[in-house]
């Protein structure tokens, strides 16, 4: 760790020790480490374009508005984030699934009058705006798939016959997406990764992509990347109707954005998922 951010961590929290590096960290340097003798996790963004003040508002926004299990966050600033430590082991299974299954429920229960919300956030590292609008499939054309898409068009990882078929999309939501939809809180990137379990429970979750949408968002997600099985999907079911369009249609509108996202992020890999999606919506 760069000295300037130990000495900035330590005026604010007192003696570091203990420091070691932890996996995970795609956007910046990851760290476990004692922040006088208490556990923290501390992030690192030496990058030209540091963000990690988003993220903290995103974790104070979720502990303050929810009920969410989140890190505490300790101390922030764009190239220093430091949280509470989690205690986690990796290990889940159907109680630690239903845990989740309550929690995300209950995040969907908090309700905004738009979708969007008052400021712009992140999904791992790239922007994320999120314009106040009160229709759904307006928000999603607007501020999800089209964003997304001319982004990755940009960067040169995705072709334009692909990107043409996405903006036709994106024409025609109205046609896929429901008008009726409440706006409702999400925690925007829920895979695996950002999932912590303890001996079986549910313990926290992390890296937040925040904003008001369609609960569906994050059912789709979690699809995409197995991050839960039966167990969440038949206890979310207890808290709020899955309607089978979603199964059969609406998942795969929806998980074109992270798709999007993982094309501008990792490359042309995932180009081919993004192919048979817009394939199964019949565009």
């Amino acid at each position: 760790m760069r000295i300037d951010h130990r000495q900035t961590i330590e005026a604010a929290l007192g003696r570091l020790s203990g420091i070691k590096p932890l996996s995970g960290g795609c956007v910046a340097e990851v760290y476990a480490a004692r922040a006088a003798d208490h556990p923290v996790v501390i992030k690192v963004d030496s990058g030209p374009t540091p963000a990690l003040d988003i993220e903290a508002f995103m974790l104070q926004y979720l502990a303050t508005e929810s009920e969410l299990p989140v890190p505490a966050v300790l101390h922030s600033e764009p190239s220093i984030l430091v949280m509470d430590y989690i205690e986690n082991d990796g290990r889940g299974g159907r109680r630690g699934e239903e845990e989740a299954a309550d929690a995300l429920a209950a995040l969907h229960g908090i309700k905004a009058p738009r979708f969007g919300l008052h400021r712009d956030t992140l999904i791992g590292s790239l922007p994320q705006p999120n314009p106040q609008i009160t229709s759904w499939p307006r928000f999603f054309a607007e501020a999800r798939l089209l964003p997304m898409t001319r982004r990755c068009i940009d960067a040169g990882r995705l072709d334009k016959k692909t990107g043409r078929r996405l903006e036709r999309l994106a024409q025609d939501l109205d046609d896929h997406l429901p008008h009726s939809v409440t706006p409702a809180l999400l925690h925007g990137d829920v895979w695996s990764g950002n999932v912590l379990f303890h001996q079986g429970r549910l313990a926290a979750l992390i890296d937040p992509a925040i904003y008001h949408g369609d609960p569906e968002v994050e059912l789709a997600f979690i699809t995409l990347f197995h991050t839960f099985g039966d167990p969440f999907f038949d206890r979310y079911a207890h808290h709020r109707t899955i309607a089978p369009e979603f199964f059969d249609h609406r998942r795969h509108v929806y998980n074109l954005y992270p798709l999007l996202v993982h094309v501008c992020l990792f490359g042309d890999s995932y180009i081919a998922q993004v192919q048979r999606a817009l394939h199964r919506i019949g565009v």
